[in-house]
């Protein structure tokens, strides 16, 4: 609303104090150009304007008329107006700051969740984020998939304890935390213990610098970690206090995994346990927070009933299948926020994956060549032959030289071409820059400067060395 210059309401503002006139002039409603729905009625013969005011900052002016009853306001009506101001302003202040911390809060999470998921080899996804609608503000719920080595994916699913900016940042943290450990190619149970501790360090590094975050401090958290790899069709899954995902078979039966519970991220000092799985090509896997199924009025086993339910359609398109598990399950205005993932699996074709035993002998190496040099040229690969055959030698020279047991060479052709070698050893690989006159320690190197991406996983049986390579690349 604009006010005239010497209208009441512009001399409150300016000046910053009450202002009471008793007696307005009969033409004052024409001059201060009061129209429509904020025009008072014409019958208004006094007037009172104090500014709403709250933390040093004028946010706006409440005006006062009087119109049928002939008293003019008198200065006991002007202390009343001040403090019906002054309750308001307080009360419109704190609105605005919830207001704006909520949307900081939800700029934050929503710039640290991923914004698009590259298709993957593995499994097709489908994803949903609804935010919290009602206070005490949002929360940390997050989601992700993640590529890994040898054409597998991650799935993770988490849920932070606590609200608001601090819950939305740890919420950041723990999600780049699980990207880094995931690259390290951890069992499911161990990247969990990793976590756990990092969510111990947090809490010790709040309560030594006597943070008090608004709402709940954050201490803890959820969160449920899958491993699905396309080629053995296994699923290895670990969870952290977080809800069990439910399966849906491609004959349409769907169950909740039976998946031993674990402790929240933060109890510190407790184990967790992963459970392996194999899983048919086109079942779906869904993650999911308590929000989906946790809602105040609902039951959590009606809310896991009802969610299975809206699992029933294994072939139904996965964007459609996600909608109806949020039309079925979470209201309009959550109270909490919700995060669901629904992935169905896939499986690579055998003629994409060649894999053979090789002894612990040197003529394994020229055999590895060989091998390597006959499946490239049949898969039409013969660009990719030269630097491949130099990677499978010097992985499986490593074998036969600091392991002592059989080597496996497995090829995988999907958008790049995987090399893996594995052995019985848990003896880590190390690059190194060899020096003139050393006769070995390049072996590494060459692989590294051959591939576009390598690294070693580990295994209870051993370790897996692999390298990726673009199917486009040419020698140069």
């Amino acid at each position: 609303m604009d006010f005239a210059p010497d209208s009441p309401q512009a001399r409150c503002l300016s000046e910053g104090r009450p202002v009471l006139e008793p007696v307005l002039p009969p033409d004052w409603l024409s001059t201060q150009g009061h129209q429509g729905a904020h025009a008072p009625d014409l019958g208004v013969h006094s007037l009172i304007g104090v500014p709403l005011a709250a933390r040093g900052m004028v946010l706006g002016v409440m005006t006062l008329w009087r119109s049928r009853r002939p008293d003019p306001f008198e200065a006991d009506d002007l202390t009343l107006a001040q403090e019906l101001a002054s309750r308001a302003a307080v009360a419109i202040d704190n609105a605005r700051r919830f207001t704006q911390q909520q949307q900081t809060a939800f700029t934050l999470q929503s710039s640290l969740l991923p914004r698009a998921v590259p298709d993957q080899p593995a499994v097709e996804v489908a994803l949903r984020y609804l935010p919290a609608s009602a206070a005490p503000g949002l929360g940390g719920d997050w989601f992700d998939v993640i590529p890994l080595s040898g054409a597998r994916v991650a799935l993770v699913v988490g849920d932070v304890v606590g609200r608001g900016i601090h819950a939305a940042a740890t919420m950041g943290r723990l999600r780049t935390a699980v990207h880094t450990l995931a690259s390290l190619d951890l069992e499911p149970d161990e990247l969990l213990s990793r976590l756990d501790d990092m969510v111990n360090l947090l809490a010790v590094e709040q309560e030594a610098a006597g943070e008090r975050p608004v709402g709940e401090q954050v201490v803890g958290a959820t969160c449920l970690y899958a491993v699905y790899d396309p080629v053995s069709r296994r699923c290895s899954v670990a969870r952290a206090g977080h809800p069990p995902p439910v399966v849906t078979t491609p004959d349409g039966h769907v169950a909740p995994l039976d998946l031993p519970a674990g402790p929240p991220l933060g109890l510190g000092g407790l184990p967790f346990e992963a459970r392996e799985v194999e899983l048919a090509e086109g079942s779906l896997l869904c993650l999911y927070t308590n929000g989906v199924i946790g809602e105040r009025h609902l039951d959590p086993d009606a809310g896991l009933s009802k969610l299975c339910a809206a699992l029933t359609r294994p072939a139904d398109a996965l964007e459609r299948t996600c909608q109806a598990v949020v039309d079925s399950l979470v209201p309009s205005r959550p109270s909490d926020d919700v995060a669901l993932l629904i992935a169905r699996t896939r499986t690579l074709p055998r003629d994409d994956v060649a894999s053979w035993q090789l002894p612990p002998e040197p003529a394994s190496a020229a055999r590895a060549r060989a091998l390597t040099s006959a499946k490239l040229t049949e898969w039409g690969l013969e660009h990719l032959a030269f630097t491949t055959e130099l990677i499978a030698s010097e992985l499986v020279t490593n074998v036969y030289r600091y392991a002592g047991g059989p080597a496996t060479l497995r090829l995988i052709r999907e958008r790049t071409l995987v090399c893996e070698v594995s052995d019985t050893s848990h003896t880590s690989p190390r690059l190194r820059r060899a020096r003139t006159t050393d006769e070995g320690g390049r072996g590494l190197f060459l692989v590294a400067q051959m591939a576009e991406r390598w690294g070693a996983r580990y295994t209870r049986e051993g370790k897996t060395v692999w390298t990726e390579q673009s199917l486009t690349g040419m020698l140069t």
